[in-house]
């Protein structure tokens, strides 16, 4: 917004809107002393709270004259924006910094920074509260106006957190390799194509952005965009999650199905087989890999990607494995019903997974494709599981925020 030098002054000229903040910058030696930071913090989750925004720092807001940064203290002012987007904003913003040169009152050339803060996907948070853009200035939210908001950014929202834009992409965010999968063959354009498949959303302005489910099958790196989109795997020595007693550990990261397959390969190069002659080699596995790709995939199809910052969490114990994934079961679903009703929070995100083929590299998991919707996935690992070990699986809801599965070890068979 704003990108051109002419169309910035135009609008510093004439002051002051929805759209614009300036501030002047007053430096105590290397340190930022105005804007204060709860103050710019506050006008930053503003405009993130309602619609794009700019805010120019540089610039005296009331006699709307440019006064610049000094050059040498551009990085000191970046680190303080930085600083206060990731520590005084929850959840953190995601902002641009650009630096520019325009011209003061006499023609000279000076140092300003230009935030872009895009819409976002979530509602923040600022010291001073929750706030809002109207006109020129920010506005607490009230209590109705903030619940308001927080539905319409939340899964309870008609449009699912799945289908909604994620700020500041394009289709250029997204891999082709990546989404020439999802495509098939048409006449029509690219950008139609992906439109349709719900990998791309066309927003008010008429921009076409990534959706989050764009984001989480057709970028490289999804946690990019939306931190946490990933899955933590750990296997411990022992019982219990001890750093101390850590044996091997992946951050896995990548698509959807590729986060998948690898949690697949972390799983059988973590697990013990225990083999015996009776009168012939019989080997048994601590855990089914058929059952354990079914709880990975529901881990990574039912999770709430709404939930800032939360990842799935795969962690294999000397006795036990557990899948921890953020989000209460989806719609009405209990702890009770899982293995008796199905529902999908994130129908996009299965039907895309229906049409990926499940490598050889994933095990034994007897699947054609990642999903085939046929709400079988639970039966499996119960039953599965419990064959192999004698002990059924155990699900738990914790605090109502994260689904947490227990698939206990089967232990050497004796002669």
């Amino acid at each position: 917004m704003f990108d051109s030098k002419d169309e910035l002054i135009q609008k510093i000229r004439l002051g002051e809107d929805s759209l614009l903040e300036l501030k002047a910058v007053r430096l105590s030696g290397t340190k930022v002393a105005g804007p204060g930071r709860d103050e710019l913090a506050d006008e930053l989750a503003a405009f993130a709270n309602s619609k794009d925004g700019v805010v120019v720092l540089g610039v005296d807001d009331k006699k709307r004259e440019v006064e610049g940064i000094p050059i040498d203290k551009l990085d000191g002012v970046e680190t303080f924006i930085r600083d206060l987007c990731n520590d005084s904003i929850k959840p953190p913003l995601l902002a641009s910094i650009i630096r520019m040169e325009l011209p003061d009152a006499a023609g000279t050339m000076k140092a300003i920074l230009k935030i872009d803060v895009p819409k976002s996907l979530f509602v923040h948070k600022s010291p001073g509260g929750y706030f809002t853009r109207l006109g020129s200035s920010k506005r607490e939210l009230a209590p109705d106006m903030l619940a308001r908001l927080f539905q319409q950014r939340s899964q309870a929202r008609l449009i699912r957190f799945e289908e909604q834009a994620v700020p500041d992409t394009s289709i250029k965010d997204l891999s082709e390799k990546l989404w020439r999968r999802f495509a098939g063959r048409s006449a029509e354009s690219d950008e139609i194509v992906l439109e349709k498949r719900g990998l791309l959303v066309r927003e008010e302005s008429g921009a076409l952005r990534a959706s989050v489910v764009g984001v989480l099958m057709a970028s490289e790196n999804p946690e990019k965009f939306l931190l946490g989109a990933t899955i933590e795997a750990v296997r411990y020595r022992g019982g219990v999650p001890d750093s101390n007693y850590q044996l091997d550990a992946q951050r896995i990261c990548g698509p959807l199905d590729e986060q998948i397959r690898l949690a697949m390969l972390f799983l059988r190069r973590n697990q013990a087989v225990f083999a015996i002659k009776a009168p012939y080699r019989l080997e048994t596995p601590q855990y089914s890999e058929r059952a354990v790709f079914e709880a990975i995939v529901n881990a990574v199809v039912h999770r709430d990607y709404s939930i800032y910052g939360s990842k799935i969490r795969f962690f294999i114990f000397d006795d036990r494995l557990e899948i921890s994934s953020p989000g209460a079961p989806p719609n009405t679903v209990t702890v009770e019903s899982l293995s008796l009703r199905q529902a999908t929070r994130n129908e996009l995100i299965t039907r895309l997974l229906s049409e990926c083929p499940v490598p050889e590299t994933a095990g034994d998991v007897r699947r054609a494709y990642f999903m085939e919707k046929r709400g079988e996935g639970v039966p499996i690992i119960l039953r599965e599981s419990e064959a192999l070990s004698g002990r059924k699986p155990e699900y738990r809801l914790i605090d109502d925020s994260e689904l947490k599965l227990t698939i206990f070890a089967a232990k050497p068979q004796k002669i």
